[in-house]
């Protein structure tokens, strides 16, 4: 049998015997380098030596035999997975006895001439035996060579380690997973911090679809967060992978192509990914060279925002519980209201308002006049650290004021800044501040104040839970003013 040959009348050679041939001469190919006539080619060296690179520098081992079963080809890497060399493999007649045992040689003929009978590549496991006497299983590709007639010349047989085929195999299987229907996002990104592959895991995460992803800068995709996704990456990228997965919370833009995969466009929102980063690098240079990032992510933004809450509630709860011995030693009901107050600002509020009304309950025909009691911390607004039922001089709140409103409603209200430079100072409120939450104070059901909390610009608007912290802080601080007004009076 031959290897592939060139185009040209066929020529089987004479082969040497084992043991004859140059181990880095693969011998020549039949038929390659010669005329019509049969007279030489000046190519011949040349051809001769481009065939003997190509198969030394081959991934897969590979030999070869000719119609009478010689063993015609034989490249190193055949050498360096079973010992024999080519010059003590080229030649023989069949494996049979020295890289096959006897008891599997029948097996291998049938096989090497079945391939060589039919069309298209049979792949096949056999065992096979090493210069030192072991024995080596492998996964093995044989087909046909056909002469210049169409008939089989020979045969070649390309083969591999089972466990370095299933490496592969297995390494194929993972990439077509992950990018298949994942529950993790997987994202490829290119050194130029640009994605190059998604699965649908991720595009959904994204709001886009997966081929409007390909290539886009990661502004287009990411709002807030962003920064600290590149300098992951860009990490990544000169170091290698982090020791452990990180969570960075992002903010996801409205993806321009959603509506390309059925979904709408949105407003941006803000989500926690659990993310873990993978340098990837070319196995085929010299030194590693990356060639982008492995970005794979899972989002938690439900679970964190649940341990968040957790915690907040516990840390109030704390709050209300230390407040409530500390105020227990309080013999005037008014320091005992104002040190609800120092104990609420805590994680909460940067300024607290105590506003009384002069009579509960004021007439409706009547407009509403506050008097201010105590502000915490001590000195905001001119007001003092502990409160007082007598000697409160009125604030000058406005129409609309949040605080009147509150007292109007018997409930409470959340104001946020319109970014105006007066905004705070018209409402008699420190410089700074961003958003307040004011909410009547009420005790045996009368209103008799308001408190007021304000947060400035580093912190996030009051919402829907801290309006019912606020609630909750108001019924204790209404009822120690009720008691100072009814020992008062």
């Amino acid at each position: 049998m031959t290897a592939p040959h060139h185009s040209g009348p066929a020529r089987h050679e004479a082969r040497p015997a084992a043991g004859d041939t140059d181990a880095a001469d693969p011998g020549p190919v039949p038929g390659a380098g010669r005329d019509a006539d049969g007279r030489g080619s000046p190519s011949d060296g040349e051809d001769h030596d481009l065939l003997a690179a190509l198969l030394d520098g081959m991934d897969a081992a590979l030999c070869a035999f000719d119609a009478e079963g010689t063993v015609t080809h034989w490249n190193r890497e055949a050498e360096r997975i079973l010992g024999w060399t080519a010059r003590e493999a080229v030649g023989r007649q069949g494996l049979a006895g020295w890289a096959v045992r006897e008891a599997d040689a029948a097996a291998l003929d049938a096989r090497l001439a079945e391939a060589m009978g039919g069309n298209g590549r049979q792949v096949d496991e056999f065992a096979l035996l090493t210069k030192d006497g072991g024995r080596v299983l492998v996964r093995t590709q044989t087909s046909a060579v056909p002469g210049p007639d169409g008939e089989p010349a020979g045969v070649y047989c390309a083969f591999s380690e089972v466990h370095t085929q299933i490496d592969l195999e297995r390494s194929v299987a993972l990439s077509e997973a992950l990018f298949g229907d994942a529950s993790w996002g997987v994202l490829l990104i290119d050194a130029d911090l640009r994605p190059a592959l998604a699965n649908a895991h991720a595009a959904r995460a994204l709001r886009c679809s997966r081929s409007g992803l390909l290539g886009r800068p990661l502004g287009d995709l990411l709002d807030q967060g962003l920064e600290d996704v590149e300098s992951a990456l860009q990490h990544v990228l000169a170091t290698g992978a982090p020791p452990a997965p990180t969570e960075l919370w992002v903010t996801v833009r409205g993806g321009a192509d959603a509506a390309s995969d059925g979904r709408a466009a949105g407003a941006p929102e803000r989500r926690c990914w659990r993310s873990g980063f993978l340098r990837l690098a070319t196995p085929l240079a010299e030194e590693p060279v990356p060639l982008g990032v492995a970005w794979l992510f899972l989002d938690v933004t439900k679970a964190r925002l649940a341990e968040q809450e957790s915690a907040r509630l516990r840390f109030r709860g704390s709050q209300l519980h230390r407040a409530g011995r500390a105020v227990a030693e309080c013999e005037d009901p008014m320091e005992a209201a104002a040190l609800y107050m120092d104990f609420a600002l805590a994680g909460f509020a940067d300024h607290a308002l105590i506003d009384l009304l002069p009579e509960p309950e004021p007439e409706p025909e009547h407009p509403i006049r506050l008097l201010r009691a105590a502000a915490t911390p001590a000195g905001a607004t001119g007001g003092s650290g502990t409160a007082s039922v007598r000697g409160c001089l009125p604030v000058p709140y406005g129409e609309g004021h949040p605080a009147l409103q509150a007292v109007e409603r018997c409930g409470s209200v959340r104001a946020v800044s319109d970014r105006t430079r007066d905004w705070a100072a018209a409402r008699k409120w420190p410089a700074g501040t961003q958003h307040a939450l004011s909410t009547a104070l009420r005790s045996r059901g009368r209103t008799v104040g308001v408190v007021t909390f304000l947060r400035g610009p580093s912190r996030r608007p009051f919402d829907r839970a801290d309006a019912t912290y606020a609630e909750d802080i108001a019924t204790r601080v209404a009822a120690a003013v009720d008691l100072a007004a009814a020992t008062a009076g």
